[in-house]
């Protein structure tokens, strides 16, 4: 369903432990720029009205979530600031071809993997903290479902743009560079690294 290629090494466990403040803090960059990226697809392909209309959903549920973030750490008395990104993001998106339409399908797909691998984050630290902290552990499998419909409304609006055996094949590919990527991992303490 999510189209990964890997799961999370325990290493990202292991930073969750040492640096849970640092990470709940890189959560809401990433849903604030997951808001952000929504909008952008939203400008470049205004004429696309499904397109439109589903990236307004998106960026008003990101935007809520990175509310609701910025409210876990302001009840955890953890000031929200500027983080140095981690090499995930970044890396992702040197692999968006550039002449369109390739350009739409690879832009929505990795949009796609990032809410993929965020939902199989939010599930690993979920169960991983249920003990110590249950009202954490239930914020974060309240997320996993909006996450998942995210992936799957990138992936059906690629079709948008190219065929869906065409889609599948690049999802595939993207999918194997993105396992690649967090198999090389970070020492930045990160939703995904």
């Amino acid at each position: 369903m999510l189209h990964l290629q890997s799961d999370s090494a325990t290493q990202w466990l292991h930073q969750v432990d040492q640096y849970l403040d640092e990470i709940l803090i890189d959560h809401a960059h990433c849903e604030r720029k997951a808001a952000s990226t929504a909008m952008n697809l939203m400008n470049s392909y205004t004429e696309n009205r499904d397109l439109c209309r589903e990236m307004t959903r998106i960026v008003e549920e990101e935007l809520e979530h990175f509310e609701m973030v910025l409210q876990i750490l302001e009840k955890r008395g953890i000031s929200f600031r500027r983080l140095a990104s981690g090499p995930y993001g970044r890396r992702l998106n040197k692999l968006v071809r550039m002449a369109e339409p390739e350009r739409a399908v690879d832009r929505l797909l990795i949009a796609s993997l990032i809410e993929a691998r965020s939902c199989e984050r939010f599930s690993l630290l979920s169960e991983h903290v249920k003990e110590k902290e249950p009202e954490l552990a239930d914020f974060y499998a309240g997320l996993f479902e909006s996450e998942a419909r995210h992936h799957t409304t990138y992936v059906r609006l690629a079709e948008h743009f190219a065929s869906r055996d065409a889609v599948r094949q690049r999802l595939d590919q993207l999918s194997a560079e993105e396992a690649a990527i967090l198999a090389e991992g970070s020492d930045l303490p990160r939703m995904h690294s």
